[in-house]
């Protein structure tokens, strides 16, 4: 993109003293475009280790003042904040801005104001879980339409660039954009094509404050949608992802579109006989449902899985996109580890890796699509607590392997509503502790049985994220029983 392009920004930017919050992903090209439009900017990073002083460097080289260890204090004459995703709203960076009365903006806000004419529209993603998969369905099923496309945005790839067109973002026809709750809290101009929020669940509280407020924040996605809004009509929590659509201003025949992992009715999508059908984009004289795929077209095909992939449909399908792109976009679609991943089989017990089951919301989505199961878990709670994942999976358990240091709240709800369950407890919170775990699991499992990683905790106790994590778990795996384990990640 020309300079020319960002010229009705650069009008508003120019000269003004511009503060941006943090660095990281989305921090550093924040302040480099906010520079390049004449801002005079200053960056601060709570941190300072050897990775914030080596963006501080590279930003320095341009003539950006960067204060390192302290993002708390408001430089002087600040007259923007751009934050990056993380920072709390009740952090005192952001009380001194409001005292000051002066605005803040996320770096999805700032990417959405940079895009220049004609610039690709956003099919853009939120919820409580499923996020990344379904993003990533969106743009396979896009590419399958022939579409230039990219999954961006929270999944790990910076809107800012991306609206810049750097390479290897330049010339898409859409864009396949996954949203969290931090970012759509700081993007209030944000208007997308069409937007999904597959789920709610409790998640984030300390962060945003109430449940009431984190779904306020995922129910941003919807404002000013122009084809569809996309809900999870199976959702039964309060408020309910429908409630959001209702209350979300959009253009002017936007339409509510329902995925259901039921059969269909009008206006939705989903299953019937093990076929994902369409109800909502059909021609009004078509009495039957369109067919887009079959189920085991999904991999793996776990309910909530399925439910992903209706929600991307959906969103393809709002964009115009053919049924027979769905069956391919799906077919060709490969998930990231970590997530329901099969690791082997050993001894007629099969190993599941679902470490980004860092919640309880994502953890009893996973321990549905098995039944019996050796469960692992264990690790920060967040303030979460268990009776209902608990209650409702205990039927499937066979046993449950505990570690971490929020083991005990999982422990107590087993002994409430699942006390013949048995419980390895392992007073552990190293990293060595997980091939102690996968040990005593196979030592409650039988054959058809699965020993399934879906900690509903995070993960930093132990490890230094979820991915590691799950690592941990396959390689525990496969020393248990290398001659015999297939490894399918």
């Amino acid at each position: 993109m020309s300079t020319a392009d960002l010229a009705p920004l650069t009008k508003e930017l120019s000269g003004k003293h511009v503060t941006v919050a943090g660095l990281g992903l989305s921090g550093l090209p924040a302040a480099k475009v906010l520079h390049r439009l004449g801002a005079r900017v200053t960056a601060v990073n709570g941190g300072a280790g050897e990775g914030p002083r080596r963006q501080a460097a590279e930003l320095e080289q341009l003539g950006i003042e960067v204060r390192l260890g302290d993002d708390r204090t408001l430089p002087e004459g600040t007259d923007l904040v751009v934050t990056t995703p993380g920072f709390k709203p009740a952090s005192p960076l952001f009380q001194a801005a409001a005292a000051a009365d002066v605005p803040v903006w996320g770096d999805v806000e700032l990417a959405w104001r940079l895009r220049g004419p004609g610039s690709a529209p956003w099919l853009a993603v939120t919820g409580t879980n499923g996020k990344t998969t379904t993003v990533q369905m969106l743009a396979s099923i896009l590419r399958a339409a022939g579409l230039r496309t990219a999954a961006v945005g929270n999944i790990g790839v910076s809107l800012i660039d991306v609206v810049l067109e750097q390479e290897p973002y330049d010339g898409l026809d859409v864009l396949a954009v996954e949203l969290s709750s931090y970012q759509l809290h700081w993007a209030p101009s944000l208007r997308p094509h069409s937007a999904a929020v597959l789920n709610l669940a409790p998640d984030h509280l300390d962060w945003h404050g109430s449940m009431e407020a984190y779904a306020a924040d995922k129910g941003r996605i919807y404002e000013g949608n122009e084809v569809a809004c996309v809900y999870n009509a199976d959702d039964t929590a309060s408020p309910t992802t429908e409630e959001l659509v209702r209350e979300a201003d959009v253009v002017e025949g936007a339409r509510a579109i329902g995925f259901t992992l039921g059969a269909p009715g009008p206006s939705q999508l989903g299953v019937v006989d093990g076929i994902l059908v369409d109800r909502a984009f059909v021609p009004h004289r078509q009495q039957q449902a369109q067919e887009l795929a079959e189920a085991t077209d999904v991999r793996p095909a776990a309910p909530h899985n399925v439910a992903n992939a209706l929600a991307a449909a959906a969103l393809a399908r709002a964009y115009g996109v053919p049924a027979t792109a769905v069956r391919d976009g799906l077919r060709a679609f490969r998930p990231d580890a970590h997530r329901i991943a099969h690791v082997a089989e050993a001894e007629g017990v099969a190993y599941v890796n679902d470490s980004k089951a860092t919640n309880t919301h994502a953890a009893e989505a996973s321990l549905a699509a098995y039944d019996p199961i050796v469960w692992i878990a264990g690790g920060l709670a967040k303030g979460a607590t268990f009776d209902d994942l608990v209650r409702a999976s205990a039927p499937r358990l066979r046993g449950a392997v505990l570690m971490g240091a929020d083991r005990h709240l999982i422990r107590e709800a087993l002994a409430r509503h699942a006390p013949d369950v048995p419980v390895a407890d392992l007073d552990r919170t190293d990293t060595g502790a997980m091939a102690e775990a996968v040990r005593a699991a196979k030592s409650l499992a039988q054959p058809g049985d699965t020993v399934l990683l879906a900690p509903a905790c995070a993960s930093m106790d132990m490890f230094v994220n979820y991915n590691a994590r799950g690592d941990a778990f396959a390689e525990a795996v496969r020393a248990l029983a290398p001659a015999d384990a297939r490894n399918e990640q």
